[in-house]
């Protein structure tokens, strides 16, 4: 009866949980379509940085470089991306946000949020990588999965440092500083691994090795955000 009773009860806290991350999740969506202009500012960035490199190069540049090119775009349009995430949030909506949930469900809903938005940034950043550096990818399915990986890890971290600057008098510049050292080693996998879609040819069990410590790496930085940010919470 008591076990009955307990898995009742957790049920319900689950519920009352994922509706809750649900809503805050929501709330983001919300925000952001109401301040487009940051939006479109992100698309312009990434549409006017790969024309620039497009008018830079006489020839489309070779697999390698391609590939370096891409990733470190990644890498600052996640940081102009995720930044706001936690420096948008004033000091009252933030006490807002502390009466009616937990850290732990406010700081899942924003990874959540920030994972799809850097996804769909990153998606549109290869279409327009193909259309202006044309893409010498082999396997575009790989490549895409691993898009799909890489992003996520690389705006799980910004989104936890975000949330480290928004305690430190609002400094975005911290994001940059606690970010890119922490960010360089898991941007050296991605590379790594995403040279895997362009037949280069690696040892068996070696791709699915980078794929292990990248996922790993991603899984790590959720449980610290979800570890840390509660002590970040009270503040």
């Amino acid at each position: 009866m008591k076990k009955n009773q307990q898995s009742i009860s957790d049920n319900h806290y689950f519920a009352g949980m994922n509706h809750r991350i649900s809503a805050l999740f929501k709330k983001d969506i919300l925000l952001e379509f109401r301040q487009k202009h940051t939006f479109y500012g992100i698309l312009l960035y990434i549409a006017a940085t790969i024309f620039v490199i497009y008018l830079s190069m006489s020839e489309s540049p070779n697999a390698v470089v391609w590939n370096s090119l891409f990733w470190v775009i990644q890498l600052f349009v996640c940081v102009n991306a995720v930044a706001k995430s936690f420096l948008q949030e004033s000091r009252g909506r933030m006490l807002y946000f502390y009466s009616i949930c937990s850290p732990v469900e406010f700081i899942i809903s924003k990874l959540i949020f920030n994972v799809i938005l850097m996804l769909i940034m990153s998606l549109i950043s290869l279409a327009l990588f193909s259309l202006f550096l044309d893409n010498p990818v082999q396997n575009g399915l790989k490549f895409i999965g691993i898009v799909i990986l890489g992003g996520t890890g690389i705006s799980l971290v910004f989104t936890l440092m975000s949330a480290i600057a928004a305690k430190a008098q609002q400094n975005a510049a911290l994001i940059a500083i606690l970010g890119f050292p922490v960010i360089l080693p898991q941007l050296m996998l991605i590379i790594r691994l995403s040279k895997t879609a362009f037949a280069e040819v690696f040892r068996d069990g070696a791709v699915m090795q980078l794929i292990g410590l990248t996922s790993v790496m991603d899984l790590l930085v959720v449980v610290l955000a979800i570890v840390l940010f509660p002590y970040l919470w009270k503040d």
